[in-house]
């Protein structure tokens, strides 16, 4: 799905995807995956992964396997361990009864892509627990920083 917006200080969506967890059990081999097309490499864009899960998932944290593949190169793979909250705050991001949206910006800022053309990335779960529990989806947003 491509979202396009127009607003003077709004950022712009120029990408969302989200891949739903079969049964809400994240196998370690199921992948959340898509593709997404830049067209502007002079500009920086705030690059999230998206996590839904419920209240019931049992850590503060997940580790996933996070794959990015530039046009016309391969896939190039980073772990990284995101916090989705902590015992004395709660859960990180937005919620709504039961069910809580964690976005986590990549690379601590905004970032330029250096060629144009369509990119890949693909999210793995890293975690012991196989499957994990309660984790609704995975995904990718990407926005033009203001």
């Amino acid at each position: 799905m491509v979202l396009l917006g127009l607003g003077a200080c709004k950022e712009i969506a120029i990408y969302e995807h989200n891949t739903p967890v079969p049964g809400y059990n994240w196998k370690r081999n199921f992948t959340a995956n898509g593709k997404f097309k830049i067209t502007d490499t002079t500009a920086f864009y705030n690059i999230y992964i998206v996590i839904r899960h419920t209240d019931s998932y049992a850590y503060n944290n997940i580790w996933v396997n996070f794959g990015v593949k530039s046009p016309g190169d391969s896939m190039r793979y980073q772990k990284l361990d995101l916090s989705l909250g902590n015992d004395r705050s709660g859960w990180e991001g937005v919620g709504m009864n039961d069910i809580w949206e964690v976005r986590k910006l990549m690379f601590g800022q905004p970032r330029r892509f250096v060629e144009p053309g369509v990119y890949e990335f693909t999210i793995n779960q890293i975690m012991r627990d196989d499957p994990l529990q309660h984790i609704l989806s995975a995904g990718l947003r990407v926005e033009k920083a203001p």
